[in-house]
């Protein structure tokens, strides 16, 4: 069930206001070169983590117009026996659908280019979420609807706005790991990641401003 919650919008509109400055908002987007900048870390069972630190610079802008133009929901979700709020705003662009700004464009273009080679085929959809405080987060869980639950596949991510830390587990239990992410960051999971791991980012009690992430993924993978 998917509502349109005029205080969760509010909300939205109001984290421009609260974003640090981290870098000028009248700079424009920039990317960074990928190639030997990206880091992988290599998981158990096939799965792998790459980061790109600062992919992006000039990312105050970005994040600022999207906060904007992007026409975040709140969505709610029958849990057991009641419906709950989802703690975090979002917003879907499937195949062929533009995105909200040319940078986002870009991003995915200069990603399909990178990966070509192991993914082979493109990234051609992008989901957004707009986690506005500490108390926003997505919970444990694998992108495993449609081909992901079958096939190794790749979901490229790219941070905007406050750090917040990606946690991962192998799926069953095990110790987790913590990757920052932080303002114009990238960061990829590949492989088995998420058919044999575990992702999510945790809610914080101390106080944390606004984050955007970008999902971008290929076709039939959500």
């Amino acid at each position: 069930m998917v509502l349109w919650i005029e205080q969760a919008y509010d909300r939205a509109m109001a984290i421009a206001v609260q974003a640090s400055l981290l870098d000028d908002p009248a700079e424009a987007p920039r990317l960074g070169p990928l190639g030997p900048t990206v880091r992988r870390t290599t998981l158990a069972f096939g799965a792998w983590v790459d980061r790109r630190p600062a992919w992006v610079t000039g990312a105050q802008g970005l994040f600022d117009r999207l906060v904007d133009v992007v026409p975040w929901r709140a969505e709610r979700r029958q849990m057991y026996d009641r419906v709950v709020d989802v703690p975090r705003l979002v917003c879907f662009y499937g195949e062929g659908e533009s995105l909200p700004d040319p940078a986002l464009e870009q991003a995915r273009e200069a990603l399909s280019r990178h990966y070509a080679v192991e993914l082979g085929e493109p990234f051609v959809t992008a989901g957004l979420c707009c986690y506005r405080d500490g108390r926003d987060s997505v919970a444990w869980h694998g992108d495993r609807h449609g081909r992901s639950r079958r096939e190794d596949t790749m979901v490229a991510i790219v941070s905007l706005g406050e750090p917040r830390p990606l946690a991962l587990r192998p799926r069953g239990g095990g110790e987790s790991l913590r990757f920052p992410v932080g303002h114009g960051d990238l960061l990829v999971m590949g492989g088995s990641c998420q058919r044999t791991w575990e992702h999510c980012v945790p809610k914080s009690a101390r106080p944390v401003g606004p984050r955007i992430s970008v999902q971008f993924r290929t076709r039939g993978v959500r």
